[in-house]
Formats: structure tokens, C-alpha cells, sequence
């Protein structure tokens, strides 16, 4: 006989999800912690993984000593979520022990998870405090940047076309042209 589902089911927290990635439980997975659930990763093509290298490529030089550039690294949002961005601009600091819980900027680059992106993420994001966040549009050959972060997600959403140029909020002299990171 089956067992009835419990009406409701406790989220995973953060700190228990950390333990477990120690102990090995998902050492073949690839997957996240997003709002207490692990969460499959999308497959990585070469449009993703294009526009991965190219965002380190032009952040890392003008960064180096004013911010880390993280890339596919997990991010301590809240107590229930541990996304894995594929680019996070934190603060300097020493990860050995943790990882950030603070970030300038978010950037994940969207192949076949906007949808993913442009939700659950968004909200995580912005309610970790993340002033800025932009998803790369691979398939719109646009970056969507959302700043002024609330509780329920971003309060600013603006689209920046394949000809445009963007900066982040923390970094103004980093110009950054949408042609260059999506081909």
C-alpha cells in the first residue's frame, strides 16, 4: 500500500544542503538549491558556454582587485537557496571557508532556462539583496538587466539589444557591448 504524500513537505535549508555536497550525496548530479528544493541544472551548449567565457573575458582585467569574478560557483543566497550563477561579481574576500552571500553583480546566460531565470532565480536574487542582475538572452541576442531589488523581485527591468553597450551599477568605467558577449 502507498503512503499518502504528507500535506507538506519541509524545504531543504541551505546549511543541510551544504553538508550533504560534503558527504558526496550528489557527487554525478548537477544540480542547485533553489527555495529549498535541488534542482536539475540545465545542459550547457556551446551559445551558454560562448557567452560564459566572454563575460569573464571582458570583467576579469577590469575587475582584478575591486571585485572577484565567480563563474559557475555556488552562491549563498538565502537559507534555502544555493544557486550555482554563471557569473557572480562579489566583493574581495577570502571563499575558503564559505561562499559569497554578497554579490555586486548576478549574471546567468540563458540558453534553454529563461524561463527559470526570468523567475524563481529573479526572485532569490533580488530578495539575497543583489542590486543588479542580468540575464543573457542567447536565443533574443539581448541582456536584460534588472536592478532595485524587492522582496517579490526586481523593481527595474531594462532590455539592452545586440548593438547596445551596458555597465554595471557598481563598476561604471566597465562598458561592457552586447555584440561582443553574443554572437
Amino acid at each position: 500500500m502507498a503512503m499518502p504524500l504528507p500535506e507538506e513537505i519541509r524545504p531543504l535549508r541551505r546549511e543541510e544542503y551544504d553538508r550533504l555536497v560534503e558527504l558526496g550525496a550528489f557527487a554525478d548530479e548537477r544540480i542547485e538549491l533553489l527555495e529549498g528544493q535541488l534542482v536539475q541544472m540545465s545542459p550547457i551548449g556551446p551559445p551558454h558556454s560562448s557567452a560564459v567565457q566572454k563575460l569573464v573575458e571582458l570583467l576579469l582585467p577590469s575587475l582584478l582587485g575591486r571585485a572577484s569574478v565567480f563563474v559557475q560557483s555556488p552562491f549563498a543566497a538565502l537559507d534555502s537557496s544555493e544557486p550555482e550563477p554563471d557569473v557572480a561579481v562579489v566583493p574581495v574576500g577570502d571563499y575558503h571557508v564559505a561562499h559569497p552571500t554578497e554579490a555586486h553583480l548576478i549574471i546567468e546566460v540563458a540558453e534553454s532556462s529563461l524561463k527559470r531565470d526570468r523567475g524563481v532565480k529573479q526572485r532569490i536574487y533580488a530578495r539575497a539583496g543583489v542590486p543588479e542582475y542580468w540575464i543573457v538572452n542567447t536565443e533574443g541576442r539581448c541582456i536584460e538587466v534588472h536592478t532595485d531589488p524587492t522582496p517579490e523581485g526586481y523593481a527595474s527591468r531594462q532590455v539592452v539589444e545586440h548593438g547596445g553597450s551596458l555597465a554595471p551599477r557598481a563598476f561604471p568605467d566597465v562598458v561592457l557591448e552586447v555584440r561582443h558577449i553574443l554572437r
